[in-house]
């Protein structure tokens, strides 16, 4: 059994790597493709996901639910920039702050081929909204950043990702609620001290 199980997280892994360095290609980010979640293969990520592998989703849920919190996970996220929490930083002043585009991009992705691996057959266009809608409240990232998220979503479950992973589309949202927020917040700033 636990040799299947290191077989089969392998591959999970793997395939999840592979879609997610496809969708980075659609969005003009192949390099976050080709080295994202490669600390999965660290003895650390990799023996805690064999120990709790379901294949049905992360086995990091399940290591948290038996041991109360996953060292796994407290690895993964202090090493991949395309996570949330990597950005989150509770003794700054700025606790969440704006994360740059290539990581939201990979992140885009890393949780669209999440859906698409963990679901298989059953995965839908609508999937990965209704999954961010329940998530999101628990999540602690930049309401920019959330905003941005949640409209890649909203588009993915109309249009489908063909439509919306484009290097276009995802630079023209990231633009629209990350960099033009970022300059109308430096105005208002610059405003605010000539007075």
């Amino acid at each position: 059994m636990y040799l299947k199980n290191i077989v089969k997280h392998f591959i999970v892994i793997t395939k999840h790597k592979w879609v997610v360095f496809k969708l980075c290609c659609k969005v003009g980010q192949p390099w976050r493709g080709l080295v994202h979640d490669l600390s999965k293969y660290s003895p650390t990520e990799f023996w805690e996901g064999v120990k709790y592998f379901n294949g049905h989703h992360s086995p990091i849920t399940d290591c948290r639910k038996a041991e109360g919190y996953s060292k796994a996970w407290l690895h993964h996220k202090g090493r991949n920039k395309h996570h949330t929490d990597y950005w989150v930083d509770l003794s700054a002043p700025d606790k969440t702050p704006i994360i740059p585009y290539k990581y939201v991009a990979e992140m885009l992705c890393d949780k669209l081929a999440a859906g698409i691996i963990y679901k298989g057959k059953d995965w839908t266009k609508e999937y990965e909204l209704e999954y961010w809608l329940n998530e999101r409240d628990r999540t602690l990232v930049n309401d920019q950043v959330e905003k941005l998220i949640t409209e890649v979503f909203i588009q993915v479950s109309k249009d489908g990702i063909d439509k919306v992973l484009t290097k276009k589309n995802v630079k023209e949202l990231y633009e629209k609620y990350c960099i033009n927020y970022e300059k109308q917040d430096d105005i208002k700033e610059n405003e605010t001290k000539i007075k």
